[in-house]
C-alpha cells in the first residue's frame, strides 16, 4: 500500500517536471496526482495487493461509523441522566472478539472506551475476550454488542488485505 502511494507521488512529480510551464504550480502537481491515481488503479492488479485508496476509503468509513455511534450513545446517556428517577443497572459482561493482532484489538478497545456508556475494563491475555462495563446492563448491553459488531467489521476491512 505504501509503495503504491510513493509511486503515485513519483508520477505526480514527473507530471510536474514534464509539463511545459515556466514555473511549477501546485495545481499541476495535483493534476499529476489524479492522473497517477488513474494509472495505479488500472495497474494495481499487477502489484499483487489491493488498490491503496480502498483502504483510505475504509478508514474514512470507520471514522464516520465512530462519529455516528458516539452520537447515538451520547443521546442514550443524556436520556438516562436527564430522567428524574435514575433507573439503571450497571454491570460487567464479557465479549469474545474475532479480531486478531494487537492493532485490531487495541483499536476496538479504544473505540469502545471512547463511546459513552461503556468502558473496556480488561482484555484477556490472548486478546480475544473483552470485559466491558456498561452503564445500564439491561439496555446498554444490546447496543454495545451491536456497536462492537459494526466496529469489528469496519476494523477488519481497514487492516486486512
Amino acid at each position: 500500500m505504501f509503495g503504491q502511494f510513493l509511486l503515485n507521488l513519483f508520477i505526480a512529480l514527473l507530471w510536474l517536471l514534464l509539463v511545459d510551464a515556466p514555473t511549477p504550480e501546485i495545481t499541476t502537481f495535483f493534476s499529476g496526482f489524479v492522473v497517477g491515481i488513474g494509472i495505479l488503479y488500472v495497474m494495481h492488479r499487477f502489484f499483487g495487493t489491493r488498490f491503496y485508496l480502498n483502504r483510505v476509503i475504509k478508514l474514512i468509513n470507520l471514522i464516520l461509523l465512530f462519529i455516528k455511534e458516539i452520537l447515538i450513545s451520547s443521546f442514550s446517556v443524556m436520556k438516562q441522566i436527564l430522567t428524574p428517577k435514575l433507573n439503571i443497572t450497571p454491570g460487567i459482561f464479557t465479549y469474545k472478539t474475532n479480531l486478531e493482532g494487537e492493532w485490531e484489538v487495541t483499536a476496538l478497545a479504544l473505540l469502545l472506551t471512547l463511546t459513552p456508556g461503556s468502558v473496556v475494563m480488561e482484555v484477556s491475555e490472548k486478546g480475544d475476550v473483552f470485559y466491558i462495563h456498561a452503564m445500564d446492563i439491561e439496555q446498554s448491553k444490546e447496543e454495545v454488542i451491536r456497536s462492537i459488531g459494526k466496529y469489528e467489521k469496519a476494523i477488519m476491512e481497514v487492516t486486512r488485505e
